[in-house]
């Protein structure tokens, strides 16, 4: 079975925690217990091999018990959060559930059968194979959701190389690959998972300080409202030893701030996507975003400056939409790189890069020098079309504190000029009051001009 050497280690760790979850402590025995009593229910019910099932959860005991039952049974497993509620029928539909397990936020739980019965050629695959599958769902923050299904087992097989147990917050969310990973490596070592119901930056922070968090796994855009906030300065984060970020460009003044506030920390980029799992990496140092990416299992290339990558542990296909893999078996990840020797950098998704008269206009590269501007929250940086230059750059910019809004556009346009090639200058900026962010805490980006 694919879980045996998870099911050893809680042994050999019995007496640890290894979550924390409402103030409380629960032990590795306690899990494995809690495994055994879930299996029989799930017997119970008559959930089979095979069987679809949505997991309606965040990050709880119950929940992440539940989680590795349904795998050890070989089910499929489709984790969803309220993050996705807007699209929870259709993720539903796609996903062809049979069986719909709800974790509420007391770690109590429902399960209702559904209608319907699953027949897609990968669930058959999986079924033939006799292993767990899992299907997890883009963000669609810049298009159509895609339902990536994934073979558990060669997801599984890199925790089987013990690393160091640390203490970390399950930040990234319990339907996302960085989520799931983050459980799986923690779980797998004999380290604690340190739940919370609440991602903004203080209520993390104050998890970090009570619960003497070693690592935390976030998004760069979670890292620069910890310094517009300034939470830093309200919690003792010397229990810290190192902070990952993903899943979206990093600003590079942001970086660079965080790590002159924190020259001790360890700052780490990691990379991963839904379709491929998280991959290994190394950063240059702390304050750089060079890093390198691969390990077992892993082989990159770059063609026309874009990042490829063929992996043993790469998803079987998509539910909604066509095969993304060539024929030999490489992934275009459409993200846009810089190499330089074993390093790469990442300048942003091809989709989002903004042709300017023929000049590429990289966002992340434009947001990061407003982020240095004075009374900026956040900045999204996105292409307008224009009839004489094709497209001109444009920024939406939230403030920290109210100013006049046209003193403010041209302090950000003034300090551009002086930073950026003249093309990369945003021509219009637009004063947002709401958020930029999503539940995920993630950049919100889209090509629409907003109204």
């Amino acid at each position: 079975m694919s879980l045996d050497f998870l099911q050893h280690r809680f042994i050999e760790n019995a007496d640890r925690e290894a979550i924390v979850w409402d103030h409380a402590g629960y032990t590795y025995a306690w899990l494995t217990e809690q495994m055994k009593e879930w299996e029989r229910k799930i017997r119970e019910k008559e959930i089979k091999h095979g069987t679809v099932v949505v997991l309606e959860a965040d990050f709880s005991p119950i929940s992440v018990a539940l989680f590795l039952v349904l795998l050890k049974q070989r089910c499929i497993v489709v984790p969803l959060t309220s993050a996705a509620t807007a699209m929870r029928d259709m993720f539903l539909e796609i996903a062809q559930g049979e069986v719909v397990v709800r974790v509420d936020n007391k770690d109590e739980t429902e399960i209702v059968r559904l209608p319907r019965l699953a027949d897609h050629k990968m669930y058959h695959e999986l079924k033939r194979r006799r292993h767990p599958g899992m299907v997890l769902f883009s963000s669609g923050s810049t298009g159509k959701s895609k339902a990536a299904v994934h073979d558990v087992t060669p997801l599984l097989d890199k925790f089987k190389v013990p690393r160091p147990p640390l203490r970390s917050i399950s930040f990234l969310l319990f339907d996302h690959i960085g989520g799931i990973n983050t459980m799986l490596y923690v779980l797998s070592n004999g380290g604690c998972l340190i739940t919370v119901n609440d991602r903004n930056p203080d209520k993390v922070l104050e998890a970090v300080q009570k619960n003497k968090v070693e690592l935390l796994p976030v998004t760069p855009t979670f890292l620069n409202l910890v310094l517009i906030s300034e939470a830093y300065q309200r919690y003792d984060l010397s229990s810290l030893k190192m902070i990952t970020y993903g899943t979206e460009p990093m600003p590079e003044s942001t970086l660079k701030r965080f790590h002159k506030l924190f020259p001790n920390l360890r700052l780490q980029q990691t990379y991963g996507l839904s379709e491929i799992g998280i991959m290994r990496s190394k950063s240059e140092t702390s304050d750089s975003l060079w890093v390198k990416i691969g390990g077992e299992d892993y082989e990159t290339r770059v063609v026309d400056g874009i990042l490829h990558i063929k992996a043993r542990s790469a998803m079987l296909g998509y539910l909604n939409a066509p095969s993304p893999f060539t024929e030999d078996g490489w992934f275009n990840t459409n993200d846009r790189v810089e190499v330089r020797d074993e390093y790469i950098r990442f300048l942003g998704r091809d989709s989002e890069i903004i042709n300017v008269g023929g000049e590429k206009v990289y966002p992340a590269e434009v947001e990061s020098v407003i982020q240095e501007v004075d009374n900026v929250a956040e900045v999204t940086v996105y292409g307008e079309k224009n009839a004489i230059m094709g497209n001109i750059t444009c920024a939406r910019v939230s403030m920290r504190k109210q100013e006049d809004p046209k003193n403010f556009s041209s302090r950000i346009k003034y300090y551009c000029k002086r930073q950026l090639e003249k093309y990369k200058v945003p021509v219009k900026i637009h004063i947002l009051q709401e958020k930029q962010h999503s539940q995920r805490f993630k950049k919100k980006r889209t090509t629409e001009t907003p109204t």
